[in-house]
């Protein structure tokens, strides 16, 4: 029984007491098509266009001299997506909802940039602060937004992106919910409601996926 409408974020599954919420973070690895030893098929090309398009975008925005780390964010891109995709299913653990997970993603991403940074372009780090053109009266408070604004990046990146998974999760639990209560008429209108609502969601997981990896791709262009 359902005490509260988040309970449904709540880790319920286990197997002999060991839980396997967070195992459905790993489903990536099997669904992933194996290109090396599988016959190529619709899916299998599907996943190819997929990758070369996130590729092509992030080339885009990442520098020159750092291509290489064009494959790390395309892999956070997929990774994130996937888990995304996973948490529309029926009885499948949604991680991506979680800050715990969305956090341990964002944070150890930015703090390796700014470490990096830091130790290898500090006087560009320290021009950051101060954008161009700042009247030098507005410095101090300039340098002060800007360092705000910089420490709220990891924070900013995992809530909205948890934020939205949520957000889909509860009114879709929210519309069902009413089901029982409803007749045969109206139970139609709710079940092509909740088709219209999946069809968002699914928008909605690539969309949190990409501004996700487009964002962090930018934070990596200004340490240069």
């Amino acid at each position: 029984m359902m005490t509260n409408l988040f309970s449904i974020f709540d880790p319920a599954s286990s197997i002999m007491m060991l839980s396997i919420n967070w195992m459905s973070s790993m489903i990536s690895l099997i669904i992933i098509p194996y290109t090396f030893w599988l016959v190529p098929s619709r899916y299998n090309m599907l996943w190819i266009q997929l990758t070369n398009f996130i590729n092509k975008e992030l080339k885009i925005l990442i520098n020159k001299n750092a291509m290489g780390s064009n494959i790390l964010f395309s892999t956070i891109f997929i990774f994130i997506m996937i888990n995304n995709f996973m948490g529309l299913f029926p009885y499948i653990f949604t991680s991506s909802s979680h800050m715990s997970m969305t956090l341990s993603l964002s944070l150890p991403l930015w703090l390796s940039l700014m470490i990096f940074g830091w130790m290898n372009f500090y006087n560009n780090m320290f021009a950051h602060m101060v954008p161009t053109g700042t009247p030098p009266i507005l410095m101090p408070f300039m340098v002060l937004i800007e360092s705000i604004s910089n420490l709220i990046r990891p924070g900013t990146l995992a809530i909205r992106l948890a934020a939205n998974m949520i957000a889909g999760h509860l009114l879709i639990t929210l519309i069902s919910s009413t089901g029982p209560s409803l007749n045969s008429i109206l139970i139609s209108f709710m079940i092509l409601t909740q088709i219209l609502l999946l069809t968002l969601e699914s928008a909605v997981a690539i969309i949190q996926a990409y501004v996700f990896s487009i964002l962090s791709t930018l934070y990596s262009n200004e340490i240069k």
